[in-house]
């Protein structure tokens, strides 16, 4: 009998992937609600792409149950993949053909009436901002508009659900803040995405609600805020030494300024409710730094204090 709750999109239960003795995904419990955008995050090499694979019903979960849209990935995939938007992390353009012929011709794997097409693809050309360019071929496109127009194209069935393979890896900040936009977007208008992604900002501008992954498990579960909130401190102070043997001589008095206190290769970071009262103690105490940086908490803090290590490790 199912364990998924009648209302989940989505639901896995002490799922696993192994590839030989290679445990990939290590009995993972989750679910995704309608309406909301969730977050796999972790640096590469988690699980996330393993996890995303079971979820789009091309790789059969090795241990554990899945539930997709209150089916069974092993029994209706392709049923399942009928109501899917899959955005893989490498672009599988047509680059022969045109903006507009990609966006056609994948209508035509859905059975869709062709007038429903042509306004379906007129739609995508104007939400993804490529109606300009809907006459040119593919290959000579910017990074940005293939990323956009595979993002239009898996939108063409209009899916219960959008899943996103690292949707924004390899693009310039601009090209990245512009998809976020068109994501914000759709997650506006009911639309259910599941995203994975290393970067830390973009879990917390998208996601409701998140999962950190290290090593095929999940360390952590819930909103951005909630994390940070949880596990690291409203604010951080960075700071840098000219040596090695300066941020050494140091670091026992910085564990005594703030909450915890992380050194890393290239910086130090003491965790902190009051960054300035840490930058005040860092100056009476007569230590001197090369560079002091003060920001807020964030996922990546989140990941470091659950790990040990960064997301770009």
């Amino acid at each position: 009998m199912s364990l998924a709750a009648p209302d989940a999109l989505i639901q896995g239960t002490n799922l696993s992937k192994r590839f030989g003795s290679f445990v990939a995904v290590d009995g993972i419990d989750f679910r995704v609600e309608p309406g909301e955008a969730f977050g796999f995050l972790g640096p590469n090499g988690a699980g996330k792409t393993s996890t995303m694979r079971m979820i789009g019903c091309v790789s059969k979960p090795t241990g554990g149950e899945l539930r997709i849209l209150g089916m069974d990935p092993a029994v209706d995939g392709s049923r399942i993949r009928a109501r899917l938007g899959v955005v893989p992390q490498e672009d599988s353009l047509d680059s022969e053909l045109t903006v507009l012929d990609n966006l056609v011709i994948y209508g035509r794997y859905f059975d869709l009436p062709h007038a429903e097409i042509r306004r379906r693809t007129e739609e995508l050309l104007e939400f993804m901002q490529l109606a300009d360019r809907r006459n040119d071929l593919v290959d000579p496109l910017s990074g940005g508009m293939k990323r956009r127009l595979t993002i239009g194209r898996a939108l063409i069935n209009q899916p219960d659900l959008l899943l996103l393979d690292e949707p924004t890896t390899g693009l310039d900040p601009q090209a990245r803040h512009l998809l976020w936009d068109r994501f914000y977007r759709l997650k506006r208008d009911g639309v259910t995405m599941v995203l994975t992604t290393h970067y830390m900002e973009e879990a917390e501008q998208l996601c409701d609600r998140l999962v950190i992954m290290d090593a095929g498990r999940i360390v952590a579960e819930g909103s951005p805020r909630e994390l940070v909130t949880r596990y690291a401190t409203r604010e951080v102070v960075e700071m840098r030494f000219t040596t090695p043997e300066e941020r050494d001589r140091a670091l026992p008095r910085l564990s005594e300024f703030g909450e915890r206190v992380e050194a890393l290769t290239d910086r130090v970071l003491v965790y902190t409710q009051d960054a300035g009262k840490v930058v005040s103690l860092v100056g009476d105490d007569g230590l001197k730094p090369e560079s002091v940086y003060e920001r807020r908490g964030t996922l990546e803090d989140v990941f470091l204090i659950l790990t040990g290590r960064t997301l770009e490790d």
